[in-house]
């Protein structure tokens, strides 16, 4: 029975090649792709809705899964715990200038700001001596809308601030879609012809800081700069990515949160470990320096480095 297949199967197997000899395998001239821009036209879908890794970004990659947990657990470990400072925004200027002259009190990560239009963070910035509040060194994080960025960036671009805070890093936070609480809708701009739904983050440095050698005080390379809104996200008015962005960057255990507005009950400020988050609308008011001083000598300054973590942590290349 094989022997008379054979020469059929023989035969389809050289009409096949003189087929292919008329095949034109040179490139072609238009490459067809995901056009998720063509697709917003049209269905009014988002393109950062079609990322199919949005709620866990290492997926397939068991190392940097390791690598997330074992640092979110030695961070959790040389944590302070949650303190809140209810401050209007009137009397946040007096409240921190009090804590740095008569509390001597300092701190080595200073956030400002969050997803929210209402905020009055530039005359937080010109008016609070924050190099004194910030230690050395230390780092800055700024939220702010891709409006209001603009004005920060010519702040920041000033003779004697860009002495004082060096621009090192910019986050960018993106929401889903309109109907996300992060969604900025308060300032438009008529000239522009897109939407500018995004949010940016300026990181400043305090003093002088390197990679290559500064490592127990920075760790690089363990998170990303652009952040999507997810499930997890959506629980408060303020992302958990924020603060974890500054958690994995630093080492730093005296952290400092300042929201210079309103943003309601129904999307409260909650609490977090490691944190001191002063806010018109916090949950809880239970700060005092005297008490977070003594919390903080018994931690330490800085979460100490484990080999584990160490090993996995993607590094710069080394310069020959």
């Amino acid at each position: 029975m094989s022997q008379i297949e054979m020469p059929s199967v023989q035969r389809k197997s050289e009409d096949s090649i003189r087929s292919l000899r008329h095949v034109d395998f040179r490139p072609m001239k238009v490459l067809y792709n995901n056009d998720y821009s063509n697709n917003y036209i049209h269905s009014n879908s988002y393109p950062q809705k079609h990322v199919t890794n949005i709620e866990n970004t290492v997926e397939g990659y068991p190392k940097l899964q390791k690598l997330f947990k074992e640092k979110s657990r030695q961070i959790a470990n040389y944590a302070t715990k949650p303190y809140g400072c209810k401050v209007d925004i009137d009397e946040m200027i007096p409240t921190l200038n009090k804590w740095i002259q008569n509390d001597k009190l300092s701190f080595d990560v200073v956030m400002i700001g969050c997803l929210t239009d209402n905020q009055l963070i530039y005359p937080l910035l010109t008016q609070l001596p924050l190099d004194k509040l910030i230690s050395k060194p230390g780092f800055l994080f700024i939220w702010a809308s891709v409006h209001k960025i603009n004005e920060l960036s010519k702040l920041l671009n000033n003779e004697i601030w860009a002495k004082k805070f060096r621009r090192s890093e910019e986050l960018i936070f993106v929401p889903i879609d309109k109907n996300s609480p992060f969604y900025p809708g308060l300032d438009v701009d008529d000239s522009s012809v897109l939407e500018k739904m995004q949010w940016h983050c300026w990181m400043c440095i305090t003093g002088t800081v390197r990679r290559s050698t500064d490592g127990h005080l920075i760790h690089c390379n363990v998170d990303t700069d652009l952040t999507i809104e997810t499930k997890e996200t959506c629980n408060s008015a303020v992302p958990s990515h924020l603060y974890k962005i500054a958690e994995n960057f630093s080492t730093a255990t005296r952290r400092l949160h300042i929201i210079p507005a309103r943003t309601g009950f129904e999307t409260p400020v909650r609490l977090r470990p490691g944190w001191v988050i002063m806010s018109p609308d916090i949950l809880m008011n239970n700060f005092r320096p005297k008490k977070y001083k003594s919390d903080i000598a018994k931690i330490g300054y800085n979460v100490p480095l484990k080999n584990e973590i160490e090993i996995l942590r993607p590094k710069s290349p080394v310069s020959k």
